[in-house]
């Protein structure tokens, strides 16, 4: 008996293999849990479809590729490709009991400038994408989410604190995480919960834009647990938050950062600094 047995839902925001979504995924089904996957739309003349492939690739190796439903490409700054994929979601599924959000995106020269020289036309494509794609998501699936079905969306500390190089995206992360406590308020007359998973720094696609070498060496470092997380772990916290498990939970924040969140000083990094 599996978590997720009889359990439908939607994962948006699978790269590749590395990517945390794909994590979680691979947790959901391994629990007998249903799943319809998006990806970014391929360029017009690819050929050789490098986004779709690359899904179908983690799919292919996963040990249970049979709760892999469908792979659709979606662009979540159209609204008329979001109300495909939920009829696609509504035809396969008729409801859906889970939806994670893990979505993303800054134009890389903004990320590599300083904050306060973030062009117009970059925050706006920043914040559509990483943080009302969210709501607009959400809005869309409303009347197919069960009662009692659970969201969830990946955020990063530099959401709550200033974390130097994160720059645009902890402005939209910032947002994702507001929407997240509204949209809970929102949604919870039906049951539904809508959480935030607070990820420390991964090898992942996102990650290497964000300059996430740095960030592991000074987490490994900082968190009280004196290591880096792992996909595994993360992939475990998704499953918590979008199961059963997890009923009486929403508009949090949960961190999965060894801890560093917590600390109010350097820590051990102030020995390594001195040896």
């Amino acid at each position: 008996m599996g978590l997720f047995d009889g359990k439908k839902g939607l994962i948006l925001g699978v790269a590749n293999d590395r990517s945390i979504a794909w994590a979680i995924a691979e947790m959901i089904m391994a629990e007998g849990g249903q799943c319809g996957f998006t990806h970014l739309p391929d360029r017009v003349g690819d050929e050789k479809k490098k986004n779709r492939r690359r899904v179908e690739k983690c799919i292919e190796k996963s040990e249970h590729p049979e709760n892999a439903k469908f792979l659709v490409p979606v662009n979540v700054q159209d609204d008329e490709q979001i109300a495909g994929l939920m009829e696609t979601a509504k035809s396969e599924f008729g409801q859906i009991d889970f939806l994670l959000h893990s979505v993303a995106f800054a134009d890389r020269g903004d990320l590599q400038r300083d904050t306060i020289e973030t062009s117009r036309e970059g925050f706006k494509m920043a914040m559509e994408i990483s943080a009302y794609s969210l709501i607009a998501v959400c809005n869309a699936a409303r009347p197919l989410l069960a009662e009692n079905a659970a969201v969830a969306c990946m955020s990063y500390y530099g959401g709550e604190k200033c974390v130097p190089g994160y720059n645009v995206m902890g402005i939209c992360k910032a947002a994702l995480e507001a929407s997240t406590r509204y949209l809970a308020y929102d949604l919870g007359p039906r049951g539904i919960r809508v959480n935030a998973i607070s990820a420390g720094p991964l090898k992942t696609l996102a990650g290497s834009a964000a300059g996430v070498g740095e960030m592991l060496k000074m987490y490994e470092h900082m968190a009280p647990l004196s290591r880096n997380i792992t996909h595994s772990e993360v992939g475990k916290t998704g499953l918590f938050m979008l199961s059963d498990l997890s009923s009486g939970i929403t508009g949090e924040i949960l961190h999965i950062d060894g801890g560093y969140n917590i600390m109010g000083s350097p820590g051990r990094l102030i020995d390594a600094m001195g040896t």
